[in-house]
């Protein structure tokens, strides 16, 4: 049977196929396709700029196999690998950030402050310091630790269902928690394990290679379709327990999957690059404003967390001469004021401490 579109409205409608029918917003779409032109943009530039300029033509004659060997090998074995890790992990931590935010209908939330980034931090410096930080130790690891913090922020925060607030709390508790556990293990190991390790604390995307790709763009082919089978339950979620109940939602399974889901995310992107902060807070409140009011839609978010990762690696890589800074201080320099402003505003709105 052919698809139908059924219009609803001047900004929705709804799309059926058979017995499916899928609601789709057409703001949420014109804004994830410029975004992802956008995106496209800045991984084309990110290719061609660097120590080694390339021209456009060569980046085509290079991704077509048709260039030299310099060419070929700063592009595609260089550059390609960590532009897609870049738009990659962005696209996670957006995700990631935009669960948890409408999950708990709080702005503030974010792995980095509620304590999974902590979690996976720790677990992943613990796998550098013993076992050596391999691709595949750092990545079991980070999520090992994400999903024992999000397991004990969970267990911490529910009482009779998981607050927004009381995770908050919780979760800062965690993240020092976890913190102090790491900061004990940098000094207990060699000068050589602890410089690796802080760099991989700060959040890099140098020397990023193909496993690092493949890996965070396979989690993201796994639990991206996860997080938007959940998106039904996660609106049922944002109306508050009895109506979501009596609307037909299980709300303590649908919650405990977004949770973890949101954690996983998380923990994959920190697995490749390390905790490169603030783009899950940020990247969902940018999406929601251009969007006006209602939630960000998740594609269009996923889409910006990947511009604004790639950008500030192109940032990281360009902008200060020889000098290469990690992602994660420029991800800062520009979340950190952001932050203060959501604070500042919730405090005039007589909501925060």
């Amino acid at each position: 049977m052919n698809g139908s579109l059924l219009s609803r409205g001047p900004s929705s409608g709804v799309l059926r196929r058979g017995s499916l029918s899928v609601r789709v917003s057409w703001p949420s779409i014109l804004l994830g396709g410029a975004l992802t032109g956008l995106a496209a943009a800045v991984t084309v530039l990110s290719l061609t700029v660097g120590d080694f300029t390339v021209g456009a033509g060569e980046v085509v004659e290079a991704l077509t196999g048709r260039a030299g060997t310099m060419v070929t090998h700063v592009v595609v074995e260089m550059r390609l690998p960590r532009v897609l890790t870049a738009t990659g992990v962005g696209a996670a931590l957006a995700l990631s950030g935009s669960l948890l935010q409408r999950l708990a209908r709080n702005p503030l939330v974010s792995p980095d402050i509620i304590g999974v980034s902590a979690g996976a931090t720790t677990a992943a410096v613990l796998a550098i310091v013993v076992f050596g930080g391999t691709t595949l130790t750092v990545t079991v690891g980070s999520l090992v630790g994400a999903v024992c913090a999000v397991s004990l922020l969970y267990l911490l925060s529910y009482r009779r269902g998981v607050v927004g607030n009381r995770m908050i709390l919780v979760g800062i508790a965690l993240s020092a928690m976890a913190g102090s556990v790491t900061s004990y293990l940098l000094t207990r190991t060699e000068l050589s394990s602890a410089q690796r390790a802080m760099v991989w604390i700060t959040g890099s995307l140098a020397n990023r290679e193909w496993p690092h790709a493949i890996t965070i763009w396979a989690a993201l082919a796994l639990l991206a379709p996860i997080a938007f089978m959940l998106s039904r339950s996660l609106a049922l979620l944002q109306l508050g327990d009895d109506m979501a109940t009596a609307l037909g939602s299980r709300v303590q399974v649908a919650r405990a999957a977004l949770v973890f889901t949101s954690a996983a995310l998380a923990a994959m992107a920190a697995s490749v690059a390390g905790p490169v902060s603030f783009v899950a807070l940020v990247a969902p409140q940018i999406v929601r404003r251009l969007l006006g009011a209602g939630p960000a839609g998740l594609f269009p978010t996923m889409v910006c967390g990947a511009v604004l990762v790639a950008c500030s690696d192109l940032i990281a890589r360009t902008a200060f001469g020889g000098a290469e800074l990690p992602v994660g201080v420029i991800t800062g320099i520009l979340g950190a004021p952001y932050l203060l402003y959501l604070l500042t505003r919730r405090n005039r709105a007589g909501r925060g401490g």
